[in-house]
Protein backbone atom coordinates (compact mmCIF):
# COMPACT_ATOMS: atom_id res chain seq x y z
CA UNK A 1 0.00 0.00 0.00
CA UNK A 2 1.16 3.75 -0.94
CA UNK A 3 0.15 6.20 0.20
CA UNK A 4 -0.36 9.93 -1.46
CA UNK A 5 -0.12 13.46 -0.22
CA UNK A 6 -0.72 16.22 -2.91
CA UNK A 7 0.35 19.91 -1.89
CA UNK A 8 1.14 23.41 -3.36
CA UNK A 9 -2.14 23.94 -4.95
CA UNK A 10 -4.13 27.55 -4.42
CA UNK A 11 -5.50 30.44 -6.22
CA UNK A 12 -3.20 32.83 -8.68
CA UNK A 13 -3.68 34.89 -11.38
CA UNK A 14 -3.09 34.24 -15.16
CA UNK A 15 0.74 33.86 -15.72
CA UNK A 16 1.26 32.88 -12.37
CA UNK A 17 3.22 29.91 -11.20
CA UNK A 18 2.83 26.62 -8.66
CA UNK A 19 4.66 24.19 -8.01
CA UNK A 20 2.69 20.75 -6.62
CA UNK A 21 4.23 17.99 -4.68
CA UNK A 22 3.22 14.48 -4.25
CA UNK A 23 5.30 12.94 -1.25
CA UNK A 24 4.62 8.99 -0.82
CA UNK A 25 4.52 7.21 2.12
CA UNK A 26 6.38 3.82 0.77
CA UNK A 27 8.51 3.45 -2.10
CA UNK A 28 7.75 4.13 -5.43
CA UNK A 29 9.39 1.70 -7.82
CA UNK A 30 7.35 2.92 -10.69
CA UNK A 31 6.07 5.43 -13.10
CA UNK A 32 3.92 8.26 -11.84
CA UNK A 33 1.74 10.50 -13.24
CA UNK A 34 -0.35 13.93 -12.59
CA UNK A 35 -4.12 13.97 -13.39
CA UNK A 36 -6.22 16.53 -13.08
CA UNK A 37 -10.59 17.00 -12.88
CA UNK A 38 -12.54 20.01 -13.53
CA UNK A 39 -16.22 20.14 -12.16
CA UNK A 40 -18.43 18.35 -14.57
CA UNK A 41 -15.58 16.54 -16.21
CA UNK A 42 -13.64 13.57 -16.34
CA UNK A 43 -10.21 13.16 -14.78
CA UNK A 44 -7.85 13.91 -17.40
CA UNK A 45 -3.93 13.19 -17.70
CA UNK A 46 -1.42 16.00 -17.57
CA UNK A 47 1.85 14.44 -17.01
CA UNK A 48 4.13 11.18 -16.43
CA UNK A 49 7.25 10.63 -15.68
CA UNK A 50 9.34 6.93 -15.59
CA UNK A 51 10.63 5.57 -12.53
CA UNK A 52 14.29 7.19 -13.26
CA UNK A 53 13.16 9.92 -14.53
CA UNK A 54 14.74 10.01 -18.20
CA UNK A 55 11.08 9.81 -19.61
CA UNK A 56 8.50 12.34 -19.49
CA UNK A 57 4.65 12.90 -21.06
CA UNK A 58 2.63 15.64 -21.01
CA UNK A 59 -0.61 16.97 -22.07
CA UNK A 60 -0.09 18.58 -25.12
CA UNK A 61 -1.81 21.77 -23.90
CA UNK A 62 0.79 22.00 -21.31
CA UNK A 63 3.93 21.38 -22.77
CA UNK A 64 6.34 24.19 -22.52
CA UNK A 65 4.34 25.53 -19.32
CA UNK A 66 4.48 22.53 -17.08
CA UNK A 67 7.56 20.14 -16.15
CA UNK A 68 7.37 17.19 -14.00
CA UNK A 69 10.40 15.81 -11.86
CA UNK A 70 10.99 13.17 -9.06
CA UNK A 71 13.33 13.51 -6.46
CA UNK A 72 13.43 9.40 -5.30
CA UNK A 73 15.32 9.37 -2.30
CA UNK A 74 12.25 11.60 -0.93
CA UNK A 75 9.60 9.80 -2.05
CA UNK A 76 8.49 12.49 -4.00
CA UNK A 77 6.96 13.90 -6.76
CA UNK A 78 6.70 17.82 -8.63
CA UNK A 79 4.85 19.45 -10.71
CA UNK A 80 6.18 23.19 -11.86
CA UNK A 81 3.26 24.85 -13.38
CA UNK A 82 4.02 28.12 -15.30
CA UNK A 83 2.31 30.66 -17.00
CA UNK A 84 -1.28 28.82 -15.88
CA UNK A 85 -4.22 29.76 -17.89
CA UNK A 86 -7.79 29.70 -16.34
CA UNK A 87 -8.61 26.77 -17.76
CA UNK A 88 -5.70 24.99 -15.80
CA UNK A 89 -8.44 25.43 -12.89
CA UNK A 90 -8.90 22.37 -11.53
CA UNK A 91 -8.57 19.55 -8.55
CA UNK A 92 -4.87 17.84 -9.24
CA UNK A 93 -4.36 14.49 -8.37
CA UNK A 94 -1.15 12.48 -8.27
CA UNK A 95 -1.10 9.02 -8.74
CA UNK A 96 1.48 6.15 -9.22
CA UNK A 97 1.23 3.63 -12.42
CA UNK A 98 0.81 -0.19 -10.95
CA UNK A 99 -0.88 -2.09 -14.60
CA UNK A 100 0.85 -1.65 -18.00
CA UNK A 101 -0.62 -0.16 -20.27
CA UNK A 102 -1.53 3.35 -21.57
CA UNK A 103 0.48 5.95 -18.93
CA UNK A 104 -2.44 8.55 -20.14
CA UNK A 105 -5.28 6.72 -18.91
CA UNK A 106 -6.40 6.65 -15.32
CA UNK A 107 -7.07 2.84 -15.52
CA UNK A 108 -3.18 2.06 -15.62
CA UNK A 109 -3.00 3.62 -12.00
CA UNK A 110 -3.45 2.34 -9.17
CA UNK A 111 -3.11 4.61 -5.96
CA UNK A 112 -4.49 8.30 -5.31
CA UNK A 113 -3.91 10.97 -3.63
CA UNK A 114 -6.48 12.82 -2.04
CA UNK A 115 -5.70 15.93 -4.18
CA UNK A 116 -4.99 19.68 -4.23
CA UNK A 117 -7.10 22.32 -5.90
CA UNK A 118 -5.66 24.96 -8.21
CA UNK A 119 -7.93 28.06 -9.14
CA UNK A 120 -6.40 30.39 -11.83
CA UNK A 121 -7.94 33.74 -12.48
CA UNK A 122 -8.25 35.68 -15.24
Amino acid sequence: QVQLVESGGGSVQAGGSLRLSCAAAGRTFSSMGWFRQAPGKEREFVAAISWSGSTTFYLDSVKGRFTISRDNPKNTVYLQMNSLKPEDTATYYCAVQRYNGDYASPTSYGYWGQGTQVTVSS
